[in-house]
């Protein structure tokens, strides 16, 4: 691992683990980081890499799919069961059901192979704003009938149960709850909760309505909370209290 160069006093430095068993590119994106103040640890196989991102306090897990010894969608299931850092998925998997099955397990973000270093920062320092609770000027905890959401705590309650939420869960569903009533476009969602849009796969939002259904107890078919408006996107609401 090497020595990162100095940061900005405004800009807090950024410790990532980087699962890849490529050894050249492994080396080339890690110089790169390193060259902007992320702090990087490499790991080249996949049961190596959980046992880093579990033993570790990391900020964000750059995470290959194509892995030895355990593939990247074991790493990120196992991963989700015991840590909520923030996970993006490196692949050269075109197959967007590869990528959607990311998502399902609990990737933050993906980004294809190859891709550019430029964009691959961009995306961690998104990802690690919205963990450590600085994704935006919101501050304010909103309360939208039985749901509770705590922006300086990250935390979503539900009818006062905690809600096991990633952190791009829990931007995505307050972005929602500050524009309940509203429909808004998948567009609309990839730039609040990523930071800007993205075209070639805003089919990833929903991956992400149905695991948020899903934990706030939604029936797909008949969503009380997320409701489809085809054709346009989703509408927020919070569904009347039963008597």
């Amino acid at each position: 691992m090497s020595h990162p160069t100095a940061t900005s006093a405004s800009e807090p430095s950024i410790s990532a683990l980087l699962v890849e068993d490529d050894d050249k590119l492994a080396r080339l994106v890690a110089g790169y980081l390193e060259g902007h103040g992320v702090i990087v640890t490499r790991v080249a196989d996949g049961e190596r890499g959980l046992r880093e991102a579990i033993a570790h306090r990391f900020d964000v897990v750059l995470l290959d799919l194509m892995l030895p010894n355990m593939d990247g969608l074991e790493v990120c299931r196992e991963l989700r069961t015991r840590s909520d850092v923030p996970v993006i998925v490196l692949t050269a998997r075109g197959e967007e059901a590869d990528r959607v099955l990311g998502l399902e397990l609990g990737a933050d973000d993906y980004l294809g192979k190859p891709f550019s270093p430029r964009e691959l920062l961009a995306r961690i320092r998104a990802v690690v704003r919205r963990a450590r609770g600085r994704a935006g000027p919101a501050s304010k905890v909103l309360e939208v009938g039985p749901l509770r959401l705590d922006p300086g705590a990250r935390s979503a309650r539900l009818a006062g149960e905690l809600l096991d939420l990633t952190s791009y869960e829990f931007t995505l569903l307050y972005a929602f709850a500050e524009r309940a009533g509203r429909v808004l476009s998948r567009e609309q969602l990839l730039d609040v909760a990523k930071g800007s849009a993205d075209d070639s796969f805003d089919r990833s939002i929903d991956v992400h309505v149905s695991r948020l259904r899903h934990k706030l107890g939604d029936d797909a078919r008949n969503p009380r909370w997320l409701k489809t408006v085809r054709g346009v996107g989703y509408l927020f609401s919070a569904p009347e209290v039963e008597a």
